[in-house]
């Protein structure tokens, strides 16, 4: 499904959108879920990639495809390895196939899993045969992903003697070992995360019955972050539901978009977010992201609808998410008109005074680019392409910006 997007106003009275649980929260819970069955969980994140997690966690098939969901399939090989008696093979679409995961898969071998590869060694599809792990000692490469991180940590409690997880060189995306680290102990699990070194004790007992509740996706309401420091002063939007002690790094936006005039309040277990005033031209974001990457995209597309310039930094992780995210914002926005410099780890962003119109975005099967390019309806008519991508994180994206004034025409 492809459509185009007329140049747009947000509807000027108090608007309220409900945003699904986060996909993060939602996957490592699904996990310690299926470790711990006695508890519940409320507003499970609707997204493509949950939902994949669920299906693959019952599913008694022998092979599972996980489709995109990069999460899913890290979560998944650390969860499956530690099931003894269960045999499986994981796998995905074209773009998860070019995916690494040799640096997890290395860590578990070395901790006793039985894994191998399908087709090209260090990539998906992967065969595991599960097996009952009792080594415990484990080094990781800590600067390529947190996910590696935390599905070990996720399995941590679940082994005969625990896990001493070390972690080799600069550590990416901190708040969301953390993130982990705090689900655990939500769940009585003993685990520390000191220096370099990550513990999880075994858990002996049982769980305690008790249900936990998803707090709402903070990367969800990175895009309408952008579409209010886009509007005119004055502009209001609640998003639904929010805590201000959040376990989420891109929670970090409330801090980040006072520099694009917008302002959070707090209040009722939901956040109001405020255009309180005009960025002079003359702005220059100068941001590290590499504890929230996943928002990069969003901002660098805000910089460029209002005309100042970015330098973000912080973003390694970028180059092997659905896409290389860098070269992906790189040829789009060009094609609005920007002028963008990327490396493996940076994009420079040039102030500009002009916005083509009706440039179609290319979405490259990743949610991200849909989301974040769509708030620029707001300064020119544009079009994108595969818009259903967005279901991988946002079935709603679409009807919930048409609900605050979006003009979308199906192609």
């Amino acid at each position: 499904m492809n459509i185009s997007l007329e140049q747009s106003e947000i509807i000027q009275e108090p608007l309220q959108v409900t945003i699904t649980g986060s996909k993060s929260e939602s996957n490592r819970l699904l996990v310690l879920q299926a470790l711990f069955p006695n508890i519940s969980l409320e507003n499970i994140s609707n997204s493509d990639d949950s939902d994949v997690m669920q299906m693959a966690l019952k599913s008694t098939d022998n092979v599972i495809d996980i489709h995109h969901a990069g999460t899913t399939m890290r979560f998944l090989t650390a969860y499956f390895s530690s099931q003894a008696g269960k045999s499986v093979t994981l796998t995905g679409s074209k773009r998860m196939k070019e995916r690494p995961i040799k640096i997890l898969v290395d860590a578990l071998r070395d901790l006793g899993a039985d894994i191998t590869y399908v087709e090209n060694e260090g990539f998906p599809p992967i065969k595991i045969s599960g097996k009952k792990i009792t080594q415990n000692q484990v080094t990781l490469k800590a600067n390529v992903s947190s996910q590696y991180i935390s599905a070990l940590m996720l399995i941590g409690s679940s082994l005969e003697n625990g896990l001493k997880l070390t972690l080799d060189g600069e550590i990416t995306s901190v708040p969301y070992i953390k993130m982990t680290l705090n689900l655990l102990h939500q769940l009585g699990i003993d685990a520390a995360f000191e220096g370099q070194i990550i513990t999880v004790k075994p858990k002996t007992d049982s769980v305690d019955k008790q249900t936990l509740i998803v707090e709402s996706d903070w990367s969800s309401a990175s895009y309408f972050y952008s579409i209010v420091a886009l509007s005119p002063v004055g502009t209001l939007i609640t998003l639904s539901s929010y805590k201000e002690t959040s376990l989420q790094g891109d929670s970090v936006l409330a801090s980040i978009y006072n520099q694009f005039g917008v302002e959070t309040t707090f209040k009722d277990n939901a956040i109001s977010i405020h255009k309180v005033e005009e960025v002079s031209k003359d702005t220059l974001i100068t941001l590290d992201l590499v504890n929230a990457p996943d928002i990069a995209q969003t901002i660098a597309v805000t910089c460029f609808g209002l005309g100042v310039a970015c330098d973000l930094s912080g973003l390694h992780t970028l180059k092997i998410k659905e896409t290389d995210r860098l070269e992906a914002l790189k040829t789009e926005i060009e094609k609005l008109g920007g002028q963008v410099h990327v490396t493996d780890k940076t994009l420079v962003l040039e102030p500009s005074g002009t916005i083509n119109e009706n440039v179609a975005i290319d979405t490259y099967n990743d949610h991200r680019m849909a989301m974040a390019f769509a708030p620029l309806a707001l300064c020119t008519k544009l079009r994108v392409n595969d818009a259903e991508v967005v279901s991988k994180s946002f079935p709603e994206f679409w009807s919930d910006l048409e609900k605050i004034g979006f003009k979308i025409i199906n192609n």
